[in-house]
């Protein structure tokens, strides 16, 4: 999961990410509504969490626009934290598209169940089970099966890394996916991971597809495409 953090304090950002980052999710941090608003234009992520308290452009003003279709990220789960802990802070936040909200300060734990519950009720609003011929993904239970021809169901053992590729390919099905966008859902904006890093999770990826049908085809100097084999 690949989430994106607004926070123009330095010192709770990091902490924050690095809670986030050892809870084994993907997180880029920009400190300003502006940044933030460029970015959303041009990346996907899975949710977003944004402090009311920016300069210049608020959190409130930010999440207003975000939600705007033009975002490429329009639909995702929003968290706002707020040192405010009005009414009138809250509802406005929440009417303005913020799927939930914390008061300043919170502890860890908490934030983490938070986005745990808004990532549940984002992926069963949406599709729940992404398949390719016999594949099926399963985004809420996190569960990797092939279907065999006798019916039976055969669960596929994926790495976090492993889901993170076969995820965003589904996604894409039966489209290809540049290793640029894969890589990007890998590691976000500054992990030390280069592109031969995808290279090594689609060898891995084919090795447990292939013999049930589903091949992993590569793309001369683009990407990656999920393939049905002739035999499945």
């Amino acid at each position: 999961m690949r989430l994106l953090l607004v926070e123009d304090d330095v010192m709770v950002a990091s902490g924050i990410k690095l809670g986030l980052t050892d809870a084994g999710y993907a997180v880029d941090w920009v400190g300003s509504g502006e940044r933030a608003e460029e970015v959303l234009r041009s990346e996907s992520f899975d949710a977003a969490i944004i402090d009311i308290g920016l300069p210049a452009m608020d959190g409130l003003e930010l999440t207003r626009r975000l939600r705007r279709p033009d975002m490429v990220s329009h639909a995702m789960p929003v968290l706002i934290l707020t040192a405010r802990d009005a009414l009138h802070d809250r509802v406005q936040g929440l009417d303005l598209g913020a799927d939930d909200y914390m008061v300043k300060p919170f502890e860890l734990p908490e934030l983490l169940a938070r986005l745990r519950a808004l990532l549940r009720r984002s992926q069963a609003a949406t599709t729940a089970v992404l398949s390719f011929g016999p594949l099926e993904l399963d985004t809420a239970g996190r569960r990797a099966s092939v279907r065999t021809p006798a019916g039976d169901s055969v669960v596929i053992e994926l790495g976090p890394r492993e889901w993170t590729v076969l995820e965003y390919l589904l996604i894409h099905a039966p489209k290809p996916a540049s290793k640029d966008k894969l890589l990007q859902a890998l590691t976000g904006w500054d992990k030390e991971i280069t592109p031969n890093a995808v290279e090594v999770y689609v060898s891995r990826l084919r090795g447990k597809l292939e013999p049930h049908g589903v091949a992993l085809r590569s793309i001369r100097g683009f990407g990656y495409r999920l393939e049905l084999q002739a035999s499945a």
